[in-house]
């Protein structure tokens, strides 16, 4: 009987740790923004009238800059020690000087609030008629923004923004163009919640539409960013 429980035991334990690891976050999550009552399979809280929009290579999201955004209860990137953010989005030439487009943000299990220090971000600022990236990110006592507005970019397209941490050095990009990098050690961060269309504490709404996010739990290089839709 004891020889019996033994082999139970272990079979208990092989059979959880296969099950801890078919519970692992999956390595590269993509979500298209082709709807608003769901992001990657989550339901969403939804905020003012962020609408649906046809374009030439499918559905895209589009916020007003006002009141529009998507909340949903998940980090996708929490736990992940190397990473790569990728966007695609078309920000409109009459937004504000500074708009949060994009907020991941891990909570306190202990009290269920934000943590203030735990948070990525993709951002815009305009300068004069242009857009410039910025990116941030912060967790462990450590902060960096990427922001360099001597590289700006022409409103009326498409683009692909990217976030990249490889463990010690943090990089953003448009395109395939280095916009800025920073040395960090950003320890992984907690599940949370993100938001779409504004900063989580509903400040500076962005204007504009985003057609698609992915989400990789390692560092990728140039080649292998997410590719733009055929025809943008």
């Amino acid at each position: 009987m004891r020889r019996m429980l033994v082999v139970a035991a272990m079979f208990g334990v092989a059979m959880g740790g296969e099950a801890a690891i078919g519970q692992r976050p999956a390595k590269q999550v993509t979500w298209r923004f082709d709807q608003t009552a769901a992001l990657g399979g989550h339901a969403t809280k939804v905020l003012g009238h962020p609408q649906v929009i046809e374009t030439p290579t499918g559905k895209a999201i589009a916020f007003n800059g006002v009141d529009d955004a998507l909340f949903v209860d998940v980090h996708p990137l929490a736990g992940a020690e190397t990473w790569t953010w990728e966007m695609i989005f078309k920000p409109d030439a009459d937004g504000k000087p500074e708009q949060r487009v994009f907020h991941l943000q891990s909570i306190d299990p202990a009290t269920g609030t934000d943590v203030p220090e735990e948070r990525m971000l993709f951002e815009i600022r305009i300068v004069k008629g242009e857009w410039c990236l910025d990116s941030f990110a912060t967790s462990g006592g450590q902060r960096l923004p990427l922001l360099n507005c001597e590289k700006r970019y022409p409103f009326g397209k498409w683009y692909r923004v990217t976030t990249v941490y490889d463990g010690k050095m943090l990089k953003n990009y448009v395109g395939d163009e280095l916009q800025v990098e920073g040395e960090a050690h950003l320890v992984p961060q907690r599940p949370g919640r993100s938001s779409a269309g504004v900063r989580i504490n509903l400040k500076d709404y962005y204007k504009g539409a985003i057609f698609e996010t992915r989400f990789t739990r390692s560092a990728l290089g140039v080649e292998d960013f997410l590719k733009m839709p055929t025809g943008e």
